[in-house]
């Protein structure tokens, strides 16, 4: 039984996910399980997936398919279906770096007795190949998220965490008629009691799409307000700084005016704070919805 579970949240990107599958073939170790959640894709996704499953590709592939539900609600479905020790999310429009497997495998086994939540390694851009944001640097051997950000660590990166410790965690909520809650939900809460062990090499390649989350962050704030709020007040009670708190309350404020929420205030972790965000909330509100339908 291998140990690693890849798994790949996907929404109609038959146009991509070719190239996830092509750098999973090319890995020099194949002790994985690439498991496929397909969210409510209409295109030709599950036959692209059920082809590669009569293929010998040396790795087992699994394929779960669910109504479309935004990302968030992918992972949750993924780790429903994962029974592996490890898992890392790889995106349907990125690709596995060369020899990520067996650099995973053999970190693991390196650090798996001293009571890590899993590893994290660095994102790369698939066009230039530069780190995207700040490596970890050469002297740190563990961290946790919210502590390399607050040091002023920058960019994406990539989290491998045991499958144990993260079902330990509260699924990703889901409000009606949204689709958008942040995946680090689960990632800040684990933060608290756990590290990771750093592994500063490039394991994933990625490419932002036009249409992919990342590139309508003003839009999603309209469209998500609820799941927004509910990021924030995780980010008050768990903040990377006060400085950030801030922000965050900030944000608070603005994500809980789109969503028409007026008992925002009384269901904040930081009333007064929030108070006194108000009019900077207001502010926001106005510049995100100016932005939105730029």
């Amino acid at each position: 039984m291998p140990i690693l579970t890849v798994f790949t949240p996907a929404y109609n990107r038959a146009h991509t996910l070719p190239r996830t599958y092509v750098s999973l073939q090319k890995q020099d170790c194949k002790e994985f399980i690439w498991l496929i959640v397909d969210d409510g894709s209409s295109d030709n996704t599950a036959e692209l997936v059920k082809e590669w499953q009569q293929q010998n590709s040396g790795f087992e592939i699994r394929y779960v398919y669910k109504e479309n539900g935004g990302m968030h609600t992918a992972h949750n479905v993924a780790y429903e279906n994962i029974d592996t020790e490890l898992n890392v999310c790889i995106d349907s429009d990125d690709v596995l770096a060369e020899g990520a497997i067996r650099k995973i495998i053999k970190k693991w086994e390196a650090v798996k007795e001293q009571g890590y939540a899993g590893i994290v390694g660095l994102d790369a851009d698939m066009n230039t190949g530069k780190i995207i944001g700040t490596d970890f640097g050469t002297n740190i051997s563990d961290t946790t998220l919210t502590g390399f950000y607050s040091r002023g660590g920058r960019g994406d990166k990539k989290l491998v965490y045991r499958t144990e410790i993260i079902k330990q965690y509260p699924p990703y909520p889901v409000f009606d008629g949204e689709k958008y809650v942040a995946l680090a939900y689960k990632y800040r809460l684990i933060d608290q009691k756990y590290k990771l062990a750093v592994l500063n090499d490039i394991l994933c390649n990625v490419e932002y799409q036009q249409d992919g989350s990342s590139m309508n962050m003003y839009r999603q704030y309209v469209r998500n307000p609820k799941g927004f709020a509910f990021w924030r007040k995780i980010c008050m009670q768990y903040p990377e700084s006060k400085k950030r708190m801030i922000l965050d309350c900030v944000h608070y404020c603005s994500s809980s005016q789109l969503a028409h929420n007026s008992k925002f205030i009384k269901e904040s972790p930081k009333p007064l704070l929030t108070l006194l965000c108000v009019p900077m909330g207001w502010l926001l509100t106005s510049y995100i919805r100016r932005k939105a339908k730029a």
